[in-house]
């Protein structure tokens, strides 16, 4: 067991090592750890066997990428008319995604026919953000309806993951979800009035001292939601998503402070510095791609996936933003949208785990999310006249 914690270790540290190395190719890192995962798993060296602790290990790095993106979900940026059309486009692409799945599996596989309608209408927010950020996109229109189209492009389907995905009791996910919105209204009342400014300065002093106590608040509500979610027969998913939008709530309450960053910065540590790593590198020694070679045509499920992508989420994000955006930044939007590779995998990982997909399907559909993140954000930039050249997101010099 302690070697294969060390190769998982090595494999976290040697992804953004060779992601470095090869800056000029603007490979995320998600798509590197994925393919470390294979080359170390079973399928090629056999150094690490996703079961057991390994497996458990993954999990919670599942779960706290989960509360990311959570934490990632501001909607004082995205409210008003770029959230009400980033719902609307999001809508279509349900539909959509419902109607393909119909078509392809009818009533035969409907559980195959969910997962597959759900991940083609996910976005990859936490990819695209640094790049968005990194191009200055922020600063602009488009950006701003970026960030609305990718935070209903993760909040939904995790919802949907919750409600319909591998799921015997649907009224109780209802139950579960309405009162996580209760809880954040009430961690929110709670943070603007006069006796939250003492238990905020005792947090805030607590974040710089040894005793890091809004950081172990945080982990224990991950730890509490996902038990409680999981106990009621749950995915675990939600509540890792609900702890993070509370946990955002009561921290930024109060204003985007200092601390808020500080905070902010040591979570995204513990998160991207040890546990999500772990959940991709895994999950690429679980991808089963000798079934390629057993089942040579579920290579040309790869670009049909990929088109599916760009039909289902950039298509009708390009008609709902018809008269919001200037054609080209309509186009670049539709095509940012279309960038899903994160939530492709946790939904194949469950469709799998649960016998609802096959092997070659699930790691056909992660190859063509892998191939949306490394395609789709620059060609997006290139029609909105952002060149490689031109942020550090694509610059090797930079630092």
């Amino acid at each position: 067991m302690l070697g294969q914690l060390t190769y998982l270790a090595v494999a976290a540290v040697l992804a953004p090592v060779v992601g470095e190395l090869l800056r000029r190719l603007a490979i995320p890192s998600v798509v590197i750890e994925i393919l470390i995962g294979v080359a170390i798993g079973p399928e090629l060296l056999d150094l690490v066997r996703p079961t057991g602790f390994i497996l458990s290990l993954s999990n919670v790095g599942l779960a706290m990428l989960m509360f990311l993106a959570g934490f990632e979900l501001d909607l004082r940026l995205i409210r008003g008319r770029p959230l009400r059309l980033a719902g609307a486009s999001w809508g279509l692409s349900v539909a959509c995604g419902a109607a393909i799945a119909l078509a392809a599996f009818g009533i035969a596989d409907w559980h195959a026919g969910v997962a597959i309608g759900l991940a083609l209408t996910t976005t990859a927010l936490g990819t695209l953000l640094p790049i968005v950020r990194d191009s200055g996109l922020l600063n602009r229109e488009v950006g701003r309806h970026v960030l609305s189209v990718g935070s209903l492009g993760e909040f939904g389907p995790i919802v949907l993951i919750a409600l319909v995905l591998d799921q015997t009791q649907p009224l109780l996910s209802v139950v579960l979800l309405v009162s996580f919105g209760l809880l954040a209204a009430i961690v929110a009342l709670a943070a603007s009035r006069p006796w939250g400014s003492a238990v905020t300065a005792a947090l805030r002093r607590g974040l710089h001292s040894s005793s890091q106590l809004p950081v172990r608040i945080s982990m224990l509500v991950i730890v509490a939601l996902v038990l409680l979610a999981s106990r009621l027969g749950l995915d675990v998913l939600l509540g890792s998503f609900a702890a993070g939008i509370i946990i955002r709530i009561a921290v930024t309450a109060r204003g985007d402070t200092e601390s808020t960053h500080d905070f902010r910065d040591k979570i995204e540590a513990i998160g991207f510095g040890l546990f999500v790593p772990v959940f991709f590198i895994v999950s690429g020694a679980k991808l089963n791609l000798s079934a390629f070679g057993r089942h040579p045509w579920a290579l040309l499920t790869i670009p049909v996936v990929l088109a599916a992508l760009l039909v289902v989420r950039g298509g009708t994000t390009l008609v709902t933003y018809r008269r919001a955006l200037a054609y080209r930044d309509r186009l670049a939007l539709a095509v940012f949208s279309a960038t899903g590779l994160p939530l492709i995998v946790v939904i194949t990982t469950i469709a799998v785990n649960d016998h609802h997909l096959t092997g070659q399907t699930a790691a056909a559909m992660v190859t063509a999310g892998m191939l949306s993140v490394l395609i789709f954000p620059v060609l997006a930039l290139r029609l909105i006249g952002v060149e490689r050249r031109d942020h550090p997101a694509f610059d090797n010099d930079a630092l």
